[in-house]
């Protein structure tokens, strides 16, 4: 390569591969939007939209006839010609990859607007000239499959022609919009339909086959080089372009005999940014101010800070790379010189010192306030018995406190899995106070530590742990409260989703609230108030049964108040599996094991299930068979199917030997130890009966509030049969899929009483007001209960 006289060679591969950027996804994405608005506008305002055109038409159409059939004329012949154009271009330049696309998207376009109803309609596409030659034009200007074509293959050639042809070709094809109105003509909307298809085609042909970078300006960087007083010889490439930049070695004559000099160059592509404009956008919606840099846009001033940080950090005298040159060069691309990294790479045959030399380092960069925000051990290398540092791509100057105990927890990830987490933490603490390395140590988790950062060591998860465990051992901490950096938590989404459901289970409830408020007028509130009461002791009671289950381990005041959250979790998720979550979670956090909380919920559901079909055996007999429950009892062939499906299930979990080793190892374990908790129950009679007694005070408490219910509206049934329909009937509902088992529950629980005899004006207002008082009370109550207990740290 010659370069204002100067001959420079260059060694290696600068053929970039195809690769699929930022840009070529934006468009796919904007192509699939566009398409939308237009399929869906077209629907929705086709008619207002034909009559906007015509009066716009009217308006702007001020060519005589003449003038218009010209313009007509010469504008078709140039839509007819534009896609012989680009082949021809395309040929020229010998892009024989390109044209396989080319053909692609243009066969994909045509063939997505000829498919009808009965088949695919083939173009009528003719050139007969004995005919008039505006006829011949229209039949391309006016079809939306010739635009889609047009579309498709100036999306797809794009990539690879310069920008002013580009430019100029899609200002030729939507200029249709434009001609079409001022020769008084209305633009079919079946060519805007085939506009945004064939934008779509080009770019879903793009985002599959890639795009190639640019054509790579090194007359502009070896000219940038010479102005820094660096006259390049010779250029190697290092790492071709891709997800990262390209990286060349540039050799120049050293003067008075002196060896070569050499610089590390690294070229940014028009698109690279993009990528990482996206990934800075991503991290500022997700983290908190506190842990987010300035957003940069722009590639030059990306690679300006690394320039100005190496040189503040080369300053203080721990840099391992100087700069040499920034400059905007050719085609969007960016230019960034600098010198080889001087030291070795420091790695865990560095000696038993380099872990002190590293963190001493750091802590000079500390007292500077300037945090590296790089820290893996490829960018620390070892000279003359000092750690220098390169990178600087997310350095601070001025950095907050927040930055700098990120720093130390990266150090202690990096140096934990180099050197080991004892002489790591040691090393820390030898520089920084034990109070500074503790509280940075809570941001050892995999939220805080950055990707790139796991990323460079094995097991990252094992490395974290490791720091974390040999911080706590030598601060003689008990334990590491981990920092929330993010704007919203774990806890905070499931809530959210939780309050999602809820809304959406309530909309149908919430339909009926006019007619229930008109029915409340007749209402007995004392029977309501009732009602309520025994609704809350239901709460007491399922408190009871669990606190026994737990060996009287937890808070009995607590307990109860989670029932009143346990509500809420368990109505906003389907089959109240949100529940027995929540259950679980505080008897963990009550000081139980995750083992033991598990098994001590499973057993309060085993002994509920018993309890329920026991008092419903007990009720069923003493209500008697007269009774139509036909209403809410599945027929025969509907429990038959049941049954046959079950036996199906219990048969492929016997066969299939996955299945099967998953029973053995995760299901028959869980059961053993229930079973073997119901067997040592049996010898704690104490125990036993108040787990039985606050199962029992949930079943009867519900069939009370409901009994409750309908002796307000009037009701004359016993409340043998409330028991009998509340039991059946939530058994039947509570294999719905709908959370908490909304519209199943009111359905069964109605049916049920409409066989009893219990009319249907008394049935459905006593119905909806004991949901309201079992149900969407506690649930409104157990938000804020929830919400209270996360505070306190209970859940």
């Amino acid at each position: 390569m010659r370069v204002d006289g100067r001959e420079v060679s260059v060694t290696g591969n600068l053929l970039q591969p195809l690769l699929r950027r930022t840009n070529d996804i934006v468009r796919f994405a904007l192509a699939a939007a566009f398409l939308a608005v237009v399929i869906t506008s077209s629907l929705i305002t086709r008619n207002d939209w034909v009559a906007l055109e015509r009066s716009i038409s009217d308006i702007v159409g001020v060519l005589t006839p003449t003038q218009s059939n010209l313009v007509y004329l010469l504008y078709g012949v140039a839509i007819l010609a534009l896609p012989f154009v680009i082949l021809i271009g395309l040929i020229a330049a010998q892009q024989w990859k390109l044209l396989g696309a080319y053909g692609a998207a243009g066969l994909i376009a045509v063939l997505s607007l000829s498919i009808t109803g009965n088949g695919i309609a083939a173009p009528r596409w003719h050139f007969d000239l004995d005919d008039r030659l505006r006829t011949v034009l229209s039949q391309f200007l006016d079809d939306p499959r010739w635009i889609a074509m047009l579309a498709a293959v100036l999306t797809v050639s794009g990539p690879w022609q310069p920008a002013r042809w580009r430019r100029w070709w899609w200002t030729l094809l939507l200029a249709f919009v434009p001609i079409h109105l001022v020769v008084s003509a209305v633009v079919p909307a079946r060519s805007l339909l085939g506009l945004a298809v064939g934008w779509f085609v080009g770019a879903l042909t793009v985002l599959v086959v890639g795009t190639p970078a640019l054509e790579v300006p090194l007359d502009g960087a070896v000219r940038a080089l010479v102005r820094q007083r660096f006259p390049v010889t010779g250029l190697a490439v290092d790492r071709p372009a891709g997800p990262g930049p390209l990286v060349l070695t540039a050799t120049a004559e050293g003067s008075d005999g002196a060896p070569p000099a050499q610089a590390i160059i690294e070229m940014y592509g028009p698109n690279q940014r993009s990528g990482g404009f996206f990934r800075q956008v991503w991290r500022w919606l997700r983290l908190r101010n506190s842990e987010t840099s300035p957003l940069i846009a722009s590639m030059r001033r990306a690679v300006e800070h690394r320039a100005l940080m190496a040189i503040a950090v080369g300053d203080v005298g721990v840099a391992n790379t100087s700069p040499i040159a920034v400059a905007a060069l050719d085609r969007g691309w960016t230019l960034y010189a600098r010198s080889p990294e001087r030291g070795v790479t420091v790695d865990s045959s560095s000696g038993p010192d380099a872990v002190t030399l590293v963190w001493t380092s750091l802590g000079v960069l500390h007292s500077h306030q300037i945090a590296h925000g790089d820290l893996r051990t490829s960018e620390i290398t070892l000279d003359d018995g000092t750690a220098l540092f390169g990178g600087f791509g997310s350095a601070e100057f001025g950095a907050s406190e927040v930055q700098l105990q990120a720093d130390i927890a990266q150090l202690l990830v990096s140096t934990t899995a180099t050197f080991g987490a004892e002489p790591a933490v040691r090393a820390a603490i030898g520089v920084f106070d034990k109070d500074t390395v503790l509280t940075a140590s809570r941001r050892l988790t995999k939220s805080a530590v950055p990707a790139r950062i796991r990323n460079s060591v094995t097991d990252a998860g094992a490395v974290i742990t490791a720091a974390r465990d040999e911080v706590m051992h030598e601060t003689g901490a008990d334990q590491i409260k981990a920092e929330t950096i993010t704007r919203f938590t774990r806890n905070q989404v499931i809530q959210m989703v939780l309050l999602v459901a809820l809304v959406y289970v309530a909309y149908p409830f919430i339909s009926t609230v006019p007619a229930f408020f008109a029915e409340l007028r007749n209402a007995n509130w004392w029977w309501a108030l009732l009602g309520l009461t025994v609704s809350a002791l239901t709460y007491v009671g399922a408190a009871m049964a669990l606190w026994a289950c737990a060996a009287g381990l937890v808070s009995f005041r607590n307990l109860v108040i989670m029932q009143v959250a346990n509500t809420f979790a368990a109505t906003t998720t389907p089959a109240g599996v949100g529940g027995l979550a929540l259950s679980t979670r505080f008897l963990q956090k009550g000081g139980l094991g995750a083992l033991r909380a598990t098994a001590a919920v499973a057993l309060q559901q085993t002994v509920q299930v018993i309890t329920h079909v026991a008092l419903l055996i007990l009720f069923s007999v003493a209500a008697g068979t007269s009774a139509d429950l036909s209403h809410f009892v599945p027929s025969a062939t509907v429990l038959y199917l049941i049954g046959g499906a079950a036996l199906g299930v219990v048969g492929t979990f016997m066969f299939v030997p996955r299945l099967r080793r998953w029973l053995g190892t995760a299901v028959r374990p869980r059961l053993t130890e229930v079973l073997s908790e119901l067997a040592e129950l049996a010898r704690e009679p104490k125990r036993l009966a108040l787990i039985v007694l606050g199962c029992a005070a949930t079943t009867l408490g519900a069939a009370l509030a409901l009994w409750a219910s309908v002796m307000a509206f009037g009701g004359g049934t016993t409340f043998i049969t409330v028991t009998v329909v509340t039991m059946v009937g939530g058994t039947l509902a509570s294999a719905a899929p709908t959370p908490g088992g909304v519209g199943a529950v009111e359905a069964a629980l109605i049916g049920g009483l409409a066989a009893f005899g219990v009319p249907t004006a008394v049935a459905v207002p006593s119905v909806l007001l004991y949901r309201v008082l079992t149900c969407w009370l506690p649930v409104f109550v157990g938000w804020p209960v929830m919400r209270w207990l996360t505070r306190k740290d209970m859940i």
